[in-house]
């Protein structure tokens, strides 16, 4: 299967330096609309209790680096899933998918490829990889409405890591190299994503601590004034009936 076009490098650091701003400015904007009430009541007091965390502070930071990290990894799969479909249609003409569940469709070599785009290998349970499953066979039947005797490719593509079987009976599994050469046509196109995705990430990342400083202050003084005995201590009981009582 040969593509119609490889990707420059040119046009890949272009399209990814205008791109990745995207990114920070989500992430930016999530931790600006983030209010204290809302974080508590999302993560587990618990958990945080078992860690035996003493300062008002500390807990502060643990909650919100726990809530952000989940928003960066969605945030920045968002990203990384824009870049394959955009490689994707340079290579091989490709479009995005309106078959549910599916991010990408294409023909290549007498075949049509539904490809889903997941950031890791590890991202599902049982349940919801039944579920694409389920999506991949139902964009086949719709498929093969339109062109019977077509051989249809089902692609669970993962933007990093590596799949220990790649062969997975009714989908093939291609994270990584595997996957980004699938798309691009290009063995080495995974590594030619490092250097841009870098672009202005020093600027931005300093951005974002001052004002992830900002918030953490703030919400510190808002902890203290509610979830503090007047001795300082933190009020495990009161934090625990906000988040969890009825």
């Amino acid at each position: 299967m040969k593509a119609i076009k490889k990707i420059s490098t040119a046009a890949l650091t272009e399209y990814i330096q205008q791109t990745i701003p995207d990114f920070h400015a989500a992430k930016l904007e999530s931790l600006l609309k983030l209010r204290l009430p809302k974080l508590l009541k999302r993560k587990n007091p618990y958990l945080f209790r078992a860690k035996d965390i003493l300062m008002a502070s500390d807990l502060v930071t643990s909650f919100l680096s726990a809530h952000l990290s989940s928003q960066e990894e969605t945030l920045f799969g968002t990203f990384l899933e824009r870049t394959a479909v955009f490689i994707a249609s340079k290579a091989w003409n490709a479009r995005k998918s309106t078959a549910e569940g599916i991010d990408l469709e294409w023909e290549g070599g007498n075949a049509l490829y539904l490809v889903s785009i997941k950031s890791g290998p590890n991202w599902g349970n049982s349940r919801q990889i039944a579920g694409m499953r389920s999506d991949f066979l139902k964009a086949t039947r719709i498929a093969r409405t339109n062109a019977k005797h077509r051989p249809i490719r089902c692609v669970n593509g993962c933007c990093y890591g590596q799949a220990a079987t790649e062969d997975c009976g009714d989908y093939l599994k291609l994270c990584g190299q595997s996957f980004w050469e699938f798309v691009s046509n290009d063995a080495e196109l995974y590594r030619k994503l490092i250097e841009p995705i870098g672009h202005n990430a020093k600027e931005r990342n300093e951005e974002f601590a001052i004002e992830f400083a900002k918030v953490h202050n703030k919400f510190t003084a808002e902890f203290v004034k509610h979830f503090c005995h007047l001795d300082g201590s933190i009020d495990w009981n009161k934090l625990l009936v906000f988040n969890s009582g009825r």
